[in-house]
């Protein structure tokens, strides 16, 4: 039997259980009524011969298939289901997500992957199941869904979040696809003016450890910038002119994202960065399979089945925070930060009701630290010029965070710099890039979870190798060891 079959027979069982394990994970087209459903869906599930499996709703919604109204395929957990296969689709959906196709020009895309248009929508179909087009759509089209559904805002707002263009183009969309108009879905709420804060949900697989992502986060919250605070997190943002707040909190089986200050035109970007933040995308179950294979990692997976990897918002600024943490207590490297931040990043006032303690400051931009003196803030001589050299390759284009840079040409520039060593290129691809199998074998938190009774301690090389089973998911293994009572550290 081939490898599509087996697929196709985990696919069926999935669906006639509606296993919850697999929501989000592919889809259900069905060819008598011509909607595609989640797993889950409660209705009735169809006759086997009448269902198609999609990877993702994008391949459904190209195969012809419009969104259930019942199961709402726009609130399914995201899986990425190219995970671990094309590096090039991989960056290509970074940037989709950032809005390169917001003009529709995949030409232009494919000349920032480095790839031809043919060749990009080569790999597509075949990693994804679907068109670069196809993908931006379909994104576009559950994001305004999900708006119509959990806000009041008017459809020219909803549109503009949207990256529909105009409000006809939107409407036509929807008829199109639901066979209503918005004002039709939105089942006669009433719309509103754009007010200076709006909430939306973030769907999140379950188990999820907001807890323990929480309590990462307070550990290393940079003052000014962040604030962890009743079960919430909250930290300031720029998105092209505006200036802002995010504020996160658990919401029944979701995140609640709160946005502040900031109009509605970014908040699809807002999400989509909030998500990669907070690791809303992770295989759970994938991971743990893999991870409790090791006799250790399975008793701590046990007492934190939710693992997350925490992301970044800004890469440059985990980079900066990854030299100031080198060879220093966590306590330390976020003192140092909240030095950088307090004498050189920019002020804002965005209140938030019920918090006194709001951030006020913006993380400074690489210029304006590419000359600062650092060593008038605590910082020794060579961990400041570190800092300094990071934030001129950024400003000179020898170093990008750029949702399309190649990981491996950002690991060697990063490494190019001089004071920047393999622990700290490797915490940067683990939490700005969100590469899953990033690893620092050298991280003493994690050499230390693993010594013998005799007190014996393995070398990088060692744990390196103990390591190779946990593919491709080391970084997840990183957390969870730091996660530990052993491994405290990161």
């Amino acid at each position: 039997m081939d490898s599509t079959a087996i697929s196709n027979d985990i696919y069926e069982r999935a669906r006639l259980s509606r296993d919850g394990r697999f929501d989000g994970r592919f889809y259900v087209g069905v060819r008598t009524t011509g909607i595609y459903c989640r797993p889950i869906c409660p209705a009735t599930p169809p006759r086997s011969e009448n269902v198609t499996f999609y990877p993702t709703a994008a391949a459904a919604s190209e195969a012809g298939y419009r969104p259930c109204l019942r199961c709402r395929p726009e609130c399914a957990p995201g899986t990425p289901a190219w995970a671990g296969t094309s590096t090039t689709v991989q960056r290509g959906l970074r940037l989709i997500a950032d809005g390169a196709l917001d003009d529709g020009n995949v030409e232009g895309l494919a000349d920032r992957l480095g790839v031809t248009s043919r060749h990009l929508r080569r790999l597509f179909t075949q990693h994804v199941g679907a068109s670069p087009l196809a993908v931006a759509h379909t994104q576009r089209l559950h994001f305004a869904k999900r708006l119509i559904d959990q806000t009041a805002l008017s459809m020219q707002e909803i549109s503009v979040a949207a990256g529909f263009g105009s409000v006809r183009r939107f409407n036509d969309t929807f008829r199109k696809t639901y066979g209503r108009t918005p004002r039709e879905l939105r089942r006669g709420r009433e719309p509103t003016v754009t007010s200076t804060s709006l909430s939306v949900l973030l769907p999140c697989r379950q188990p999820y450890g907001w807890q323990e992502l929480l309590d990462f986060f307070a550990g290393r919250a940079t003052p000014g910038v962040e604030v962890v605070a009743d079960g919430r997190y909250l930290r300031s943002i720029e998105v092209g002119e505006e200036r802002g707040l995010i504020d996160v909190r658990e919401s029944d089986g979701a995140l609640s994202l709160t946005v502040h200050g900031i109009g509605t035109a970014s908040l699809f970007s807002i999400v989509q960065r909030s998500r990669g933040l907070f690791d809303l995308d992770a295989p759970i179950d994938d991971i743990s399979k893999t991870l409790s294979g090791d006799s250790v990692l399975r008793g701590w997976l046990k007492a934190c089945p939710g693992l997350r990897v925490p992301g970044a918002w800004d890469g440059f600024e985990l980079a900066v925070r990854a030299v100031l943490g080198q060879q220093v207590s966590v306590k330390a490297a976020t003192t140092f930060a909240g030095r950088i931040a307090g004498r050189y990043g920019e002020r804002i006032d965005v209140p938030v009701d019920g918090l006194s303690n709001a951030p006020d400051r913006l993380f400074p931009e690489p210029r304006k630290l590419m000359r600062a003196r650092l060593e008038n803030l605590g910082i020794i001589r060579s961990r400041a010029q570190t800092v300094r050299d990071l934030a001129r390759a950024v400003v000179d284009g020898s170093l990008s965070f750029d949702p399309a840079q190649d990981m491996n040409e950002q690991r060697a520039a990063l490494l190019s710099i001089k004071g920047i060593g393999e622990w700290t290129a490797e915490y940067v691809a683990m939490r700005a890039l969100k590469n899953p199998d990033a690893f620092p074998a050298s991280d003493l938190g994690l050499l230390r979870a693993f010594d013998s009774a005799d007190g014996g301690r393995l070398r990088p090389t060692e744990l390196r190798a103990r390591a190779e089973a946990w593919r491709p998911w080391r970084a997840y293994a990183a957390l969870l060891i730091w996660g530990s009572a052993k491994g405290a550290g990161g």
